[in-house]
């Protein structure tokens, strides 16, 4: 009887969420330009959203939704770490092998570091004050200090890296291993390998996220989100996304969990008890929206698009000028969105 209640509570909570309609597109941010794009990255204290696109960095702000800057010279660049601290921002330049310090004030560049080949995602370390690229086809992570851009240590791991994610206090960093359908974890202060997880029924995993409360990590799979407990590696359940996701997030104060799809789809999921999620919201984004970024102070999720049309071998070509960043909310839906 007990056990049915319990069931009985969660349809309840899913079915009410749903009916709420948890998020709603609230704004729109115009990029334009050509070229495609990757992760982006919100600095929640100074109201911007960092936008990699094609072989810059495009700077909004997320109150106006106004372009205010770019940082230009950024070959192939996937991705950007932000030290608000500090002053500095840094880029994952993957055409060039390198990453770029950047004032966050002035959006000059103040250096270059050489990293693996292709550093793709990118993550500044508070607690120690460094930044990991992690080089997708390098199959290597390198680490150096956000202060002076010495290269700290070379990490090799077996396959090709993809998102990744921090635990301070455990002193870990995990990334996901797309192409072994696995967790490298790493030690932040030795700068070791410690293990390499094998994650349960996972194919090619992309985006991750952490729950730092329950000790969980959130690893996009194909077709669904592996959720996995970050101190034994084991895989505690799995939900339902879209296809073809390249970007999550996880909200720990609402206890909403993300998934962006190329397939223009969110899907939203809810953490209803420790490693218990239901999906309680499918939002249409628009085709192409693959990646996101979640802002853990307003919680709205960004995810940037743009109009395609089908090119050589079937590849979807982007269409010049229609790049746009779509802002979903918690708040009243937006009457317009342009």
């Amino acid at each position: 009887m007990r056990k049915f209640i319990g069931i009985l509570a969660c349809v309840v909570m899913a079915a009410t969420l749903n009916a709420a309609d948890v998020y709603h597109q609230v704004k729109e941010i115009a990029i334009g330009g050509e070229g495609g794009w990757d992760y982006l990255i919100v600095d929640s204290a100074a109201h911007r959203v960092y936008v990699s696109h094609a072989t810059k960095i495009v700077v909004a702000d997320t109150e106006t939704g106004k372009v205010v800057g770019e940082i230009p010279d950024l070959p192939g660049v996937h991705g950007f770490a932000i030290a608000p601290e500090l002053g500095r921002g840094f880029t994952s330049n993957g055409r060039g092998n390198t990453s770029t310090i950047v004032d966050l004030k002035t959006l000059q560049p103040l250096g270059r570091v050489a990293t693996g080949a292709n550093p793709d995602s990118i993550r500044y370390s508070r607690s120690r004050k460094e930044v990991w690229t992690f080089n997708h086809t390098g199959k290597s992570v390198t680490v150096f200090g956000a202060q002076d851009g010495k290269v700290l240590a070379t990490i090799m791991l077996s396959g090709e890296l993809e998102e990744a994610v921090e635990d301070p206090a455990a002193n870990r960093m995990y990334v996901n291993i797309e192409d072994k359908g696995a967790i490298g974890v790493m030690d932040t202060v030795k700068h070791t390998v410690v293990a390499e997880w094998p994650i349960a029924d996972c194919e090619g995993p992309t985006g991750m996220a952490f729950d730092p409360k329950n000790h969980l990590i959130l690893s996009a799979c194909d077709g669904k989100m592996a959720v996995v407990d970050s101190t034994s590696g084991k895989t505690v359940t799995s939900f339902p996304i879209a296809d073809d996701v390249d970007g999550n997030g996880f909200d720990p104060a609402t206890g909403y969990a993300f998934a962006s799809s190329r397939t223009g789809v969110l899907t939203i999921a809810h953490e209803d008890a420790p490693g218990k999620f239901t999906v309680v919201q499918t939002l249409k984004t628009a085709p192409s929206g693959r990646t996101m970024t979640l802002d853990a102070a307003t919680h709205n999720v960004y995810v940037p698009v743009a109009m395609t049309t089908a090119g050589p071998n079937g590849r979807a070509q982007i269409t010049p000028n229609t790049m746009k960043v779509l802002v979903f909310g918690m708040g009243t839906p937006a009457k317009a969105t342009r």
